[in-house]
This record gives C-alpha cells, sequence and structure tokens, in this order.
C-alpha cells in the first residue's frame, strides 16, 4: 500500500522544518560563543579555550546522541526519534536561556547536543524511504537546504539580540529556537511511519545492531569512508566558522569579524550550495562525481581564505560565503550515507554518521589548537585543513556509486 501524498509532503516538511531549527541552534552557539560568555564572566584571554569546552560538550552530545537515536530509529522507528529529539533540543536550549554559570551551559550544550544528534538523520533516512528512487534526491536537498537556511536565521537574529541588548540578548536567541522546536511537534500528527521499516520489522534480522557497523570489516570500512567524506566539511564549520574571529585577526585585518556575519555569509554559501548540489546530482545522475568537485573546491577555497582573507573585511567574509558554498555536498553525503546500508540498519547509519562527522570537530580543534602555538594561526588552519580534505578525498575514491540504488534490503 502507498503512502499518501499528503502524507510525504508532511514528512518533507517537518524534516525540512525540523532541521531547520537543528541548525538554528546548532550554530547558535558560534554566533553567540563572546557575548555569551562575557554576560558570564568570562575573560577575553578565555574565551577561545572556554568556547572549545563548550563546543566539544556540544559535540560530545551529539556523538552519543548519534549513535543512541540512531539504534532507536531502527528498533521503534523514524518517528519516533523525530519527536523525541525535537523534544530534548529544543528544552535544551529552552534551559539555556537561564544559566548562570559556565558549568550550567556546558551542561545545556551537552543536553542539546544530544537532542540536535537524532533529527536531520530519522528526518533524511524517513524521506528517503517514502519517496522513489528517482525524487528522493529531490525530497533529502529541499529538506537540507531548507533546514541550512536555519543558520542564516541564526546569524541574524543572533546578531540583531545581542547589537540591542548586549548583556542578555543571547538568552532571547536561545528561548527562541526552544519555543519554535516545540511547535513542530505539531506536524507529527500528519506524518506517516515509513513502509520499508514497517515491512522489515517482521524480518527476522537485528535491528539497529551497533555491531553491524564494525563487523564484517567490508562493512566497516564502508561505514568509516562516508565519516571521512564528510570530515572536511566540518573542519570549515569547527574552525574556520567557530573561531572566525581570531582567524581574522591573525590574517591582518584590523577588527575581528563577528560570529553573526560570518554564519550568515558562509551559511548563505552553503544553502546555495546544497541546492545547486542536490539538483546537478539529480542531473548528472551521479552523487560521487558531484561530491569530488566540491570536496576539491573546499581546498581550493581554504586556501584563498587562508592566503588573500586579510584584505578586507568584505573580501573576507565574501571568501567565507565561497567557502560555504563548497562544502554544500552536505545533502549529498547525508543521502549517500542512507544509501549505502540496508533498512534494518539506515537510520543507524544517517543517524550516527552525521554526528560522528561532527564529532571530529573535537579531534580536529584540539590538533589545531596544539600546533597554533609553534606553527602560527594560519600555517596551523592550513595544515590541518588540507590534511583533513585529502582523507576525504581519499576515502571518496573508495565509495561506490549509490544513485541508482535500491533501498529495498537488509543488512545480513
Amino acid at each position: 500500500m502507498s503512502t499518501p501524498r499528503s502524507s510525504v509532503t508532511a514528512a518533507v516538511l517537518l524534516a525540512a522544518l525540523g532541521y531547520f531549527v537543528d541548525i538554528y541552534d546548532l550554530v547558535l552557539f558560534s554566533v553567540l560563543r563572546v557575548s555569551s560568555l562575557k554576560s558570564l564572566g568570562v575573560d577575553e584571554a578565555s574565551l577561545v579555550p572556554t568556547g572549545g569546552l563548550l563546543l566539544d560538550l556540544q559535540l560530545g552530545g551529539m556523538i552519543l546522541g548519534g549513535v543512541a537515536w540512531g539504534v532507536l530509529a531502527d528498533k521503534r522507528g523514524r518517528l519516533t526519534v523525530l519527536f523525541g529529539s525535537i523534544v530534548i533540543y529544543s528544552l535544551g536550549n529552552l534551559a539555556n536561556a537561564f544559566v548562570d554559570s559556565v558549568w550550567a551551559y556546558g551542561a545545556c550544550r551537552l543536553l542539546a547536543g544530544f537532542g540536535l544528534a537524532g533529527e536531520l538523520g530519522a528526518g533524511i533516512t524517513l524521506v528517503s524511504e517514502l519517496l522513489p528512487k528517482e525524487r528522493r534526491g529531490i525530497g533529502t536537498t529541499i529538506v537540507a537546504s531548507i533546514g541550512l537556511s536555519g543558520a542564516l536565521a541564526a546569524g541574524l537574529i543572533g546578531d540583531a539580540l545581542v547589537t540591542r541588548l548586549p548583556l542578555e540578548g543571547w538568552r532571547y536567541a536561545y528561548a527562541l529556537g526552544g519555543g519554535v522546536g516545540l511547535l513542530l511537534l505539531v506536524l507529527r500528527l500528519s506524518v506517516f511511519e515509513s513502509g520499508l521499516f514497517e515491512r522489515t520489522k517482521a524480518a527476522h534480522v537485528p535491528h539497529g545492531d551497533v555491531r553491524q557497523l564494525l563487523f564484517p570489516m567490508e562493512r566497516g570500512l564502508r561505514f568509516l569512508r562516508v565519516i571521512m567524506v564528510g570530515m572536511p566539511i566540518w573542519f570549515v564549520a569547527g574552525v574556520l566558522f567557530v573561531f572566525s574571529p581570531e582567524i581574522g585577526l591573525a590574517l591582518g585585518l584590523p577588527q575581528k569579524p563577528t560570529g553573526g556575519q560570518t554564519i550568515f555569509w558562509a551559511y548563505t554559501g552553503v544553502t546555495i550550495g546544497d541546492l545547486l548540489s542536490g539538483f546537478v546530482s539529480h542531473a548528472v545522475k551521479s552523487r560521487k562525481r558531484v561530491i569530488g568537485v566540491f570536496l576539491s573546491s573546499v581546498a581550493l577555497s581554504v586556501i584563498t581564505l587562508l592566503t588573500i582573507g586579510g584584505r578586507s573585511m568584505t573580501t573576507y567574509y565574501a571568501l567565507m560565503a565561497v567557502l560555504g558554498f563548497t562544502t554544500g555536498y552536505w545533502v549529498l553525503f547525508v543521502t549517500t550515507a542512507a544509501e549505502q546500508f540496508g533498512t534494518n540498519l539506515r537510520a543507524t547509519v544517517t543517524t550516527s554518521a552525521p554526528n560522528f562527522v561532527r564529532g571530529t570537530a573535537i579531534p580536529i580543534t584540539a590538533v589545531w589548537m596544539s600546533l597554533k602555538p609553534s606553527m602560527g594561526t594560519i600555517p596551523a588552519t592550513m595544515t590541518v585543513g588540507l590534511v583533513c580534505i585529502a582523507l576525504g578525498l581519499l576515502a571518496l575514491w573508495g565509495m561506490p556509486e549509490s544513485y541508482s540504488a535500491d533501498l529495498d534490503f537488509v543488512e545480513r
């Protein structure tokens, strides 16, 4: 029995708007890092290490949540995770509006990160399974493109609130994200579960078994390749975007670029890149070739930013937009993750892989910070970035094309 078109439309809308709020909340810390920490009494010298700690807590929550929500989605259903993850990250961000210490801030980022981990993977899995293979790339592109524009909202709203209310604006920005997230739950009432998942529940195969991500070796390597292909995106997001003020000064700009402006221009590029990569992939009938072009473009954009980005603030923000555009293969990365694995393991992979990719920002940031004192900020950034991109290209080389893959199969 086919799923009603109205339910498919509602599923795409729920996944897209849920991802919109997800991304708003996810990047809001980058926008509010300086103002929120200063409001809590953190001194100028401690802004980078304290911000790095809070980012690690958020990303750590996402790694844990990526596994937990993924397993739950394969055992109990995609809608269960969509509902649960939205509730958790919304409550986490509402609580964040009322913190009075760095440790309370960290606890809220950990909780919010755990919740944020589930929405994208469950949404992409649901949409991929509801749509025919000829249209699933378009569906996931719509989800990702609408969702990523949440970062634009975070940049504009976060900056506006901090400008108008320098001490308390960051609290209102977190509260807004949490409140809007809870309102989304109304949409869940009109969405049906994936038919592929319902049929697979009756099969005598393990569902959401994490051990299957590692064994046999072929499947473990398949999972590792997916993560490595996405890793360069989170070098850019976790280092270049988050620490944009410090990198801008190191390039010789007369004043610090703001987090809000960086996020706005960078994610304008990301949103356009995701739209283009999704539609180009549909036109050329390939995920792999398009990802390869975008990955190569990331390398060129990183080199350009770190070479001439200090000429002016306009040049810097323009290159951030270009850099964001080149990381716009995120939608293809997540869609490819869904297409590489069977229905009984698909949500586990599609939910955990993006969060493991986000989690790679923890070791990437640690290596970057350890290299800065001896190499300098710009050479360290260039070195770490190019190594991440080289590993991503190597992983892509060994990955099978999945554009026309039939998703009606299971992992045994």
